[in-house]
């Protein structure tokens, strides 16, 4: 257990969480909505401290990120419990953990522990994914400073629920983010994952004000968010407020949890997406969750011509020179080099 950041202490021993958007006023002796931060005697607590319920190592396209140091590893980590209560949750059996349990679980662990443990792996970067990671951010903070100094990089897999008050304590610390965009309705938003739409936007133009390296994922749910009229509204969105060069994903829904009755999202359903974002000016548009399709591969926004060539997490081909197109010299936008090999090359020469 450690005292929390991001609250403020109120009458009669309660707090005010601000991690993140919902902003839980936290009764003593109660939790917040994620169910990992604990009002004790007007202190409010993070039980999620140094308990990770997850480590592995990852491909980076897993989480996706495919303008991110593509083809390298990220040690990714994660806590139990989550601020969403999606129904289609595909970790739901540790995101909700403390939600079915009323308890926390995890393996002890500190930041430099990961921090160490990523570099013997040869990570050149440290993914907080898996669950959410606002609702152990004082952990994935202090782990993301100290990595940063034996230079690794930070990316978050995001529902991109946090507080302004959040992101700033993060700045200069994290790289990247995918964030999910699940809907462009703030009916989904309530009924489907017990949140709202306006705080995600605002999150995703916040972090693109502050020089994180942003991707976005929808997963299309028959259905649910999967008309071209609303397709065509996040295309819109991602476009003008965020840029064309911001990455989208359009990843295929399969049955999980409490939604195990819908079916899969048809393939051409996810070509439909696809096209729509390129017409509505995107750069890159990804499909996901169909190993072998060609929108996983990305291609030269100038020239069209094939850049690299991807089957599921794995890169079969790159043909980038340092982030350009090696046909029209068009310059890809990403962070495409690991920290320090540009130096490295240079003293080779």
């Amino acid at each position: 257990m450690k005292e929390a950041g991001f609250y403020q202490s109120l009458d009669n021993e309660k707090v005010r969480c601000a991690l993140c958007r919902h902003r839980c006023l936290i009764l003593p002796g109660k939790r917040g909505i994620c169910g990992v931060r604990e009002n004790r005697g007007g202190k409010l607590y993070s039980l999620v401290y140094g308990q990770l319920i997850a480590q592995h190592i990852d491909p980076i396209e897993k989480k996706p990120l495919f303008h991110f140091l593509p083809g390298s590893l990220a040690y990714s980590i994660a806590a139990a419990g989550c601020n969403f209560r999606c129904l289609h949750c595909q970790n739901y059996d540790i995101s909700q953990y403390p939600r079915f349990h009323q308890s926390i679980i995890g393996e002890k662990t500190t930041p430099r522990e990961v921090v160490e443990k990523a570099g013997a792996a040869r990570c050149q970067s440290i993914s907080y994914t898996y669950t959410e990671p606002t609702i152990f951010m004082e952990f994935a903070g202090e782990t993301a400073k100290l990595a940063k100094s034996f230079g690794l990089r930070n990316n978050f897999v995001t529902n991109g629920y946090m507080t302004p008050e959040a992101m700033e304590y993060m700045k200069g610390y994290l790289d990247a983010a995918n964030v999910d965009l699940k809907s462009f309705r703030d009916e989904f938003y309530k009924k489907i994952c017990g949140a709202r739409l306006q705080p995600v936007l605002e999150t995703l133009k916040f972090m693109k004000k502050i020089n994180i390296w942003l991707e976005v994922t929808t997963l299309i749910i028959p259905g649910l968010n999967d008309s071209e009229e609303e397709l065509k509204d996040i295309a819109q969105f991602i476009t003008k407020e965020l840029g064309p060069e911001v990455p989208w994903h359009v990843t295929q829904f399969y049955p999980t949890y409490e939604m195990s009755h819908l079916p899969r999202t048809p393939v051409e359903t996810l070509r439909k997406a696809r096209e729509i974002g390129k017409n509505t000016g995107l750069h890159y548009v990804y499909c996901g969750n169909v190993p072998g399709d060609e929108g996983e591969n990305t291609f030269c926004y100038n020239c069209g011509r094939l850049l690299i060539r991807r089957l599921s997490f794995q890169i079969a081909e790159n043909r980038m020179i340092r982030g350009y197109c090696p046909d029209c010299g068009t310059a890809q936008e990403g962070i495409w080099e690991i920290p320090g090999e540009c130096q490295k090359e240079n003293e080779r020469k």
